[in-house]
């Protein structure tokens, strides 16, 4: 881009890799550098935990407060009632209220992990929107804020259009969703000064539509910016592994595990989710991008230790390396590797190995456990395993048994006490 920023936030968006688009960069740079600026994410309660597909956006919000700004996660208590369509096939699973609540307390816990929440003019605030649109009236809402949307415009946004040039079904239901997102924008605007709403590229024609709405009811200015929607460098959708989505809760996901994702990027990945995920000067995270051969899996080690310390602490990522050290350097157990605690008496009447491989994440069916094993990919404490019909039962699983799926996924078997 040829705009030159001021401000440090936007400047830091720029230099490391944040910025997709933003509707008035001039005017949004002036606002940011007259004061602190509000500004929210939302986040519907679609899980109990937030994923590495929403870290990104989380790390916005952490250079947006370290820039002397203020950041508002805005939880989707009401929202997550209807589902965003946004680049969706199908309908989003319609959750119950105490699923919903479930999942938002589930999910509070990672913010406080990477922002300060508080009073003052800078401290984080948490925000949900069933605040004021589980109590909305219909016909109200329909006259005074239903009035300012053209169908035909929301037909014309990306998101919708390519659901239904697939000749996908779209409910008027999901229709409604950036009705309603728009809204939560001009809320936030006269409840809390909210001058900006960020997210992903995929919200942009929802961010415009809240833009639009807050311009023509409160006769304010309200800026959009949107962050790129990261994949891989082989093509992967960022936040997804072999197992499944990498949550960012550790009763959901151990810190180990975690840290192992971070590990494993691929080598052409290292500078670029350096400059994302980490803290990490520019002039470090270029150089870390640069190595090669084995020094680059020196610098994939920092990038896991940076990442795993922000979102679980120093303390856990010192151990989960140490974990990994022992497990591959000198052929340990490793005590934070996952761990499959066996009820007794399931051990007493035996239990296949494939059955374990499945039930610790190793493998998603016993049909890939037997193809793992068929294949020389399937260790048991660090020997190849080459029996799929083989039975342990509590004398074998006296001591805590290790299985291997490659060189990089482990988890232990026990028997629980």
């Amino acid at each position: 881009m040829t705009y030159q920023p001021k401000s440090d936030f936007l400047q830091v968006m720029i230099e490391r890799g944040y910025l997709a688009d933003c509707t008035d960069y001039e005017g949004l740079d002036q606002a940011l550098r007259t004061g602190p600026v509000p500004a929210y994410i939302g986040y519907d309660a679609t899980a109990k935990s937030l994923h590495v597909g929403h870290l990104l956006n989380v790390m916005m919000l952490r250079w947006l407060q370290k820039t002397g700004h203020q950041p508002l996660t805005l939880m989707g208590g009401g929202t997550t009632k209807v589902g965003d369509p946004s680049f969706r096939a199908d309908e989003r699973p319609l959750l119950s209220s105490e699923q919903i609540g479930d999942n938002i307390a589930g999910m509070q816990g990672v913010f406080a992990k990477y922002l300060d929440y508080g009073e003052g003019g800078t401290d984080a605030r948490m925000l949900d929107n069933a605040e004021w649109l589980d109590g909305l009236n219909y016909l109200t809402f329909l006259r005074d804020i239903g009035r300012y949307f053209s169908v035909n415009r929301m037909l014309s946004f990306e998101s919708v259009k390519s659901r239904l040039d697939r000749e996908q079904s779209l409910s008027f239901l999901e229709f409604n969703y950036m009705i309603l997102q728009a809204y939560d924008f001009l809320e936030l605007n006269q409840r809390y000064g909210c001058v900006l709403q960020m997210g992903g590229s995929d919200q942009w024609g929802n961010i415009v539509n809240g833009i639009d709405l807050t311009r023509r009811v409160a006769d304010t200015s309200v800026f959009g910016l949107t962050s790129p929607l990261l994949t891989t460098s082989d093509g992967r959708k960022m936040g997804k592994s072999q197992g499944g989505a990498v949550w960012l809760n550790a009763d959901m996901l151990s810190p180990y595990e975690f840290w192992q994702f971070w590990r494993n990027t691929t080598d052409a990945d290292v500078g670029r989710f350096a400059r994302l995920y980490t803290e990490l000067p520019i002039d470090e995270c270029d150089r870390l991008g640069a190595l090669a051969g084995s020094e680059i899996n020196a610098a994939k080690i920092i990038l896991a230790n940076e990442v795993t310390a922000l979102c679980h602490g120093r303390e856990a990522a010192e151990a989960a390396h140490a974990t990994a050290r022992e497990v591959f350097e000198h052929g340990g157990t490793g005590e934070e590797l996952p761990t499959l605690s066996l009820p007794r008496h399931e051990a007493s009447a035996g239990i296949s190995v494939v059955q374990l491989i499945v039930r610790a994440g190793l493998a998603k069916s016993g049909k890939d456990a037997k193809r793992l094993i068929a294949e020389g990919g399937a260790r048991i404490d660090d020997a190849v395993l080459t029996d799929a019909g083989l039975v342990l039962d509590d004398a074998a699983l006296a001591q805590p048994v290790k299985l291997s799926a490659g060189r990089k996924r482990h988890a232990l078997v026990t028997i629980a006490p």
